[in-house]
């Protein structure tokens, strides 16, 4: 969950809060982590405890020895305080809650947040039983394995889930049931492996494993429809050539069928005359590519 995100949960948390303790009027306060519970080797991490504008004392406390401690106080009236772990370590790992004060009287603590360190241990493995793509309904088997270190318990995790993580135990390898599954289970996973004496100190993340959820009947539908989408563009496609030669074939008429037309044309033509013995000189003109009306030609 992003910074942002997570701070206006805490917000709408403070705000809508409901719960009431045994003391009276005080509300319960809520703890949280900003970007998450699950902080890398030496990164930061924020928490948040969300109490009431009145409250003037807020407390983190931490469990050691089977004994809450008090980590860090924080004075001052305000509806929230922040508690800043600058470098995540095996010492700030760990179960934490919060409480405040207001009218001289502390209230009920939180519920528990546990603050878990990762990257201690090299990364185990994560694979499935069946492909990656399931349908609604089916169940399917997450294997967390890690071939070098003899972990004990071993952890599954969604990528921006809100789900509660799934513990399981076993030497080298836990074993993770899904299902049935539905569009929600869509994603991707990470185990990781710890030892059930340190159980706030966990290994590296294994690579992501991406499983999509699908539903079949939809899936044979739609292929159905692109199916009969493109016999119908083939048939149109075949309708349009037929239009288009008929077209065609009424606008360009065969050469053979085209009628005689005189050439109109202004070239020069040869006129033949003919001479006759003591007579005046007739001409007979032989201008075939002209009609005689148009030109007459006239030696006298």
């Amino acid at each position: 969950m992003a910074h942002r995100d997570t701070i206006l949960l805490c917000l709408v948390l403070c705000l809508s809060q409901k719960n009431w303790a045994q003391e009276g009027d005080f509300y319960v306060p809520i703890i949280s982590a900003t970007p998450g519970s699950i902080i890398p080797w030496n990164e930061s991490v924020k928490i948040l405890c969300c109490g009431t504008p009145e409250s003037y004392l807020y407390q983190l406390e931490i469990l050691r020895n089977s004994t809450f401690e008090v980590v860090e106080r924080k004075l001052g009236f305000q509806e929230k305080a922040e508690f800043l772990i600058s470098h995540m370590n095996t010492k700030t790992a760990g179960l934490y809650r919060c409480r405040y004060k207001k009218e001289y009287k502390l209230s009920e603590h939180s519920k528990a947040l546990e603050l878990v360190l990762t990257g201690l241990y090299d990364k185990p493995s994560l694979s499935a039983d069946q492909g990656m793509v399931l349908i609604l309904g089916d169940n399917i088997s997450l294997q967390c394995s890690s071939t070098y270190i003899l972990f004990d318990r071993f952890s599954l995790i969604k990528e921006g889930g809100a789900t509660v993580p799934q513990h399981q135990s076993g030497v080298h390898q836990g074993n993770f049931t899904l299902g049935p599954v539905n569009h929600s289970f869509s994603g991707n996973y990470r185990c990781y492996g710890w030892y059930s004496g340190s159980p706030y100190v966990w290994s590296a993340p294994s690579d992501a494993l991406g499983l999509v959820v699908t539903d079949i009947m939809n899936q044979d539908y739609t292929m159905e429809n692109l199916i009969r989408m493109g016999i119908a563009g083939l048939v149109l496609m075949g309708l349009l050539a037929i239009v288009v030669e008929n077209w065609h074939s009424h606008r360009v008429p065969n050469k053979e069928d085209w009628p005689d037309f005189p050439e109109l044309s202004r070239s020069k033509h040869k006129c033949q005359t003919d001479w006759t013995f003591g007579q005046s000189p007739k001409s007979h003109q032989k201008c075939m590519t002209h009609p005689p009306s148009l030109f007459t030609l006239d030696l006298r």
